[in-house]
């Protein structure tokens, strides 16, 4: 059957240029470097970043907030640092979905550092759901009551920056906490975590992923990601 390569290349882009998602060619076409990151929070205070940016990171996504009371006390340095060498950042907000509304914790990481600008530098604030951190996996919430939250945070932070938030989380706690809820997967891009040589099944609802954080050792401070397409689809996110 005859097709035209050109225009299938173009519209396969077209179709995933809202996430900058990579996409799959037919044929032998070379494979595109996918762009590396890291993540970073206040345990990591002293980033050198011209260092981290010479090893060949490009972006970085920064702790700024967790629940409604706590901002990282290394958040306005590190985002300032990563910002002056030259990375495409962005903050992400861990999420205690037994402390308070997914409304409010929206709004307070708004304020508090995850704010967006379609600036091509600043990529959308990221929610952080994962395990709790006081052995209640899905924070005494069932998994209806769990999708609710996500979706008033999700919700209300595109309310105040115009941008869906970015979802990191690994498909064991998005199965246990959430029953695999399948509605996120056209507004949120998916940052999975899963440590190993590949991201793995996938939650529901995602058919790909944008950021995959593949291992919690790295040799620059934090964890290692990387952006699942090339620098010109992380600047086409960044740019909204």
């Amino acid at each position: 059957m005859f097709f035209d390569l050109k225009a299938l290349t173009a519209a396969l882009l077209l179709a995933t240029a809202a996430f900058g998602a990579a996409v799959e060619f037919p044929g032998s076409l070379q494979k595109r470097a996918q762009p590396k990151g890291i993540d970073v929070s206040a345990y990591q205070p002293n980033v050198d970043w011209t260092a981290v940016h010479s090893s060949g990171v490009t972006f970085a996504y920064i702790k700024a907030t967790e629940g409604t009371t706590y901002k990282s006390p290394a958040f306005n340095a590190q985002y300032e640092g990563a910002t002056k060498a030259g990375l495409i950042r962005g903050a992400y907000h861990f999420a205690r979905p037994d402390s308070s509304s997914g409304a409010v914790q929206a709004e307070y990481f708004a304020k508090n550092g995850g704010g967006w600008s379609g600036d091509g530098i600043t990529l959308p604030g990221a929610l952080d759901m994962e395990y709790g951190p006081d052995g209640d996996s899905c924070y005494g919430l069932s998994a209806s009551a769990m999708v609710n939250w996500i979706r008033d945070f999700s919700n209300t932070y595109h309310a105040q920056v115009k941008r869906y938030p970015v979802i990191y989380t690994s498909t064991s706690w998005w199965q246990l906490c959430t029953g695999n809820n399948g509605g996120f997967g056209t507004d949120n891009p998916l940052w999975i975590a899963r440590y190993a040589s590949s991201p793995g099944t996938l939650p529901a609802g995602w058919k790909y992923h944008t950021f995959w954080q593949y291992s919690d050792k790295s040799s620059n401070p934090g964890d290692p990601d990387v952006f699942n397409g090339d620098e010109a689809g992380l600047k086409r996110l960044a740019s909204g």
